[in-house]
């Protein structure tokens, strides 16, 4: 039930904020500036020093709130156990790791690995992923999700790189389940202006909540 949860509050935040930073407090502050603005999803990735820390503090003051914290860039299953324990409740990563599909699952954790071809999602597929990272998604286009849809309908896809406030809707009209969001809302954060960030997060939300309006009439 566990997984099944988590998978649900994945879907319904729609849109996954990439956070990076050079440090965990900044990517602390982005993190509390995205979910001001509205946006629930948070992926805090390992290419940020001591990323485990960051996961952990957020995980702890959004415990009860309709927030869900994950972790991205995870290159392998030791940095994936070290995102579990700090309480990371999904993980992502760049292509498709074995050993952390297999981990994720011992665990109940939802593994979303980045995947470009039939092939990589074929054998995502089979070792249990419930959502397959469209990656890099600037590459494929939304083109991709129909392509991908007609031999395997049941694929869920989340495209990360290339999605924005301008193409979003055409993401989610091609099928998608969510969509990866990085740089153009995190952008601020180099220059400190996270209530800049919480500016663009509130744009996502406002947008999201428009596309599923449209789509259900």
């Amino acid at each position: 039930m566990k997984r099944i949860e988590i998978l649900s509050r994945i879907e319904k935040a729609g849109v996954i904020a990439v956070v990076r930073g050079k440090n965990p407090v900044e990517a602390v502050k982005a993190s509390q500036a995205i979910i001001a603005g509205g946006v629930k999803g948070i992926e805090v990735t390992f290419t940020v020093p001591n990323a485990q820390s960051a996961i952990h503090e957020l995980v702890n003051d959004y415990r009860d709130q309709d927030v869900v914290i994950g972790a991205g860039t995870v290159l392998d299953a030791v940095t994936a156990r070290l995102a579990i324990i700090a309480g990371a409740e999904f993980v992502v990563s760049p292509s498709f790791d074995q050993e952390t599909a297999e981990l994720c699952n011992l665990y109940q954790i939802p593994y979303l690995p980045g995947c470009m071809t039939i092939t990589e999602m074929q054998q995502a597929l089979k070792n249990g992923v419930d959502i397959i990272k469209l990656f890099p998604g600037s590459v494929s286009g939304p083109s991709m999700v129909s392509a991908v849809k007609a031999p395997l309908p049941h694929a869920n896809l989340m495209p990360t790189g290339g999605v924005n406030l301008e193409n979003m809707q055409t993401w989610f009209e091609a099928g998608v389940v969510a969509v990866g969001v990085g740089g153009n809302l995190l952008a601020p954060v180099a220059e400190g202006d996270f209530a800049k960030v919480t500016e663009i997060a509130q744009q996502y939300a406002t947008r999201l909540t428009e596309i599923r309006r449209e789509a259900n009439g």
